[in-house]
């Protein structure tokens, strides 16, 4: 239908199937092979498929617009019903552009860098490969803030307080804030509370040996997608993105509209 429709109205453009087959470290989209005059990015499917189209197309900064063929869909703006309608206020400019920031995470193993990467939802921390509870330590500009024993931490931003983090606890944010929330996952403590810090502050967190001092392995994962094995003693630095997703809006409903309809829905 949306071939169709550009078709008529003399657009052009180009079409990217993708398949449920995704390599932990690949890319849906080869940002290098997107034409240099494109206007924006049309990505059908859900929360997933719109984070990834996100995370490989960001550098560009192309707008993006989600069409929802998931369940939920706190990112996507058009559902199917209302497609036409979308894409004649697209045509016809009726829209904003919204920037959401993203998040930064460095991998530090001996002094060194071993891999880094952005997240518009969430960078996670948690077990990989075994039942055992994870400890670590919080560092906030360098201070430490608590030791941890838990199942993992989510450091989200505002744009993935309704993901992961709403499911672990967190709280809901607007997504045009900027800030970050930190939301440990199932804490052997009676503190669980969430902690939202400025976009400004740095968080580390370190991975400390496990009981009577076996090496611990655990995984770190930006949006769910790109992994990442992290061992006692790696650090891992999380700080705002210089880079932001330019995501179209072509209504005017409110996020607490949009938030109050998807919970009835729910």
């Amino acid at each position: 239908m949306i071939k169709e429709y550009l078709e008529l109205h003399h657009c052009s453009y180009e079409i990217k199937i993708t398949n449920d087959k995704y390599e932990p470290t690949g890319t849906y989209i080869d940002e290098k092979l997107i034409p240099e005059l494109t206007e924006c990015i049309l990505v059908l499917g859900g929360d997933g498929t719109m984070l990834q189209a996100a995370r490989d197309t960001f550098t560009r900064e192309i707008p993006i617009l989600g069409v929802n063929l998931g369940r939920i869909g706190y990112l996507a703006e058009v559902e199917k019903s209302n497609l036409t309608a979308a894409l004649d206020s697209l045509l016809q400019n009726q829209f904003e552009i919204e920037s959401r920031m993203m998040i930064h995470g460095k991998i530090i193993r001996n002094g060194e860098v071993i891999e880094e990467s952005n997240a518009l939802n969430d960078i996670v921390i948690a077990r990989f490969c075994s039942l055992r509870i994870l400890n670590y330590n919080i560092y906030i500009n360098g201070l430490l803030l608590k030791s941890y024993s838990a199942d993992g931490i989510i450091i989200s931003t505002p744009t993935g307080s309704t993901a992961y983090n709403m499911s672990a606890g967190g709280p809901i944010v607007d997504p045009k804030a900027d800030l970050m929330v930190m939301t440990p996952i199932c804490p052997h403590s009676f503190i669980t509370r969430s902690i939202v810090f400025s976009s400004k502050d740095v968080i580390e967190v370190r991975i400390s040996p496990g009981r009577e001092g076996v090496d611990q392995e655990v995984e770190a994962s930006y949006d769910g997608r790109h992994k990442v094995i992290l061992k006692s003693g790696d650090r891992m630095q999380i700080t705002r993105s210089v880079e932001m997703i330019k995501i179209i809006k072509l209504n005017q409903i409110s996020f607490l509209e949009t938030l109050h309809e998807k919970m009835s829905e729910s």
